[in-house]
């Protein structure tokens, strides 16, 4: 006996802005549509090119009542008019018509900014699709990603491999896919550096390992050559910037468990368990130096020094020399 799919939501609406989240929802409306009825088709357009009259002919019952999916984009552009036409809709949808709606969550006119919550209250199947702009979000997501193919993957992992990619969500995915797939379904650091050599050893992550173990030559060799490479200055700055205050705090919180520590500190116990490791080499007065090292460097980067390239080997050179200084 086969089973039925059950019937996809008649009104979804994805709200955000990252990408590849709102690809992933447009997909997924498509493929529940289309597992209800094979032959349904999708048509994408943006509110600015839509009038009245076409959304209403785009959302009329058809003789033999095909499945169709119909993606409203842009709908943070929305005029009254259509708003209120898409409003009159969705309080009598035809059947076999999936309408989706993809908003920003902001908007210029009254009618685009109040849309959201309307479909809301229409009973619309929500899908919140935001820009990942903190670290801890990136993270999860590349966590997710790998457990989405049916991998696992360690905290040190996640941090190489964001470091070796970087923050965009389709690359980060492409390469979580093909990393569970090389490694045999569990990647950790030396799978992220073997798979992404070339990348994950020049860039701000890989330099400020080094700098703050006191590997001179190491830090320099790779400050090198993310410069030749194009590394952002920032990056580089930020990523040593981190380490140093990682350590800093870690050190400053005493010894104890990583995962009791964790919570406290608001860091994942593997980033307390490795700033343990990196602290023993530390003393108070190197890390108090260090400290400032990287906040005169956050400025030198940001246009305050005429070279920002020399203010990154100063300033490296400098956290090395601070490492081992006694307390």
């Amino acid at each position: 006996m086969t089973t039925q799919a059950s019937a996809p939501s008649p009104l979804v609406l994805v709200l955000g802005e990252e990408e590849l989240l709102i690809e992933r929802a447009i997909r997924s409306a498509s493929d529940a549509a289309k597992a209800a009825d094979p032959t349904a088709d999708l048509t994408r357009i943006r509110v600015s090119d839509l009038t009245v009259p076409a959304l209403a002919e785009m959302v009329s019952p058809s003789l033999f009542a095909e499945g169709r999916v119909i993606v409203l984009e842009s709908a943070h552009d929305i005029s009254q008019e259509l708003s209120d036409g898409v409003m009159a809709y969705v309080k009598a949808p035809a059947e076999g018509i999936v309408l989706v709606v993809v908003h920003s969550g902001g908007g210029r006119s009254k009618a685009a900014k109040a849309l959201p919550a309307a479909l809301k209250k229409a009973g619309a199947e929500v899908v919140e699709c935001p820009k990942l702009t903190k670290p801890a979000e990136r993270e999860s997501f590349v966590r997710n990603e790998v457990r989405r193919v049916g991998g696992k993957i360690d905290g040190a992992a996640v941090l190489a491999l964001i470091d070796a990619v970087g923050s965009d969500l389709r690359e980060l995915s492409s390469a979580a896919t093909q990393l569970v797939a090389d490694a045999g379904g569990t990647v950790d650091e030396q799978a992220v550096r073997r798979y992404h050599r070339g990348r994950a050893d020049v860039n701000g992550f890989a330099v400020a390992e080094k700098a703050v173990a006191g590997d001179k030559t190491a830090a320099l060799e790779s400050l090198r050559w993310a410069m030749q490479l194009g590394v952002p200055h920032v990056l580089v700055a930020d990523a040593l910037a981190d380490a140093v205050r990682t350590i800093a705090r870690v050190s400053g919180a005493g010894r104890g468990n990583p995962n009791q520590m964790a919570g406290e500190l608001g860091m994942p116990p593997w980033k307390v368990r490795k700033a343990q490791g990196q602290a023993r080499g530390w003393g108070q007065d190197g890390l108090a130096t260090a400290m400032r090292i990287v906040a005169r460097l956050n400025a030198e980067v940001k246009g305050a020094a005429a070279n920002p390239e020399y203010a990154l080997e100063r300033a490296v050179l400098e956290v090395v020399d601070a490492h081992g200084t006694s307390r």
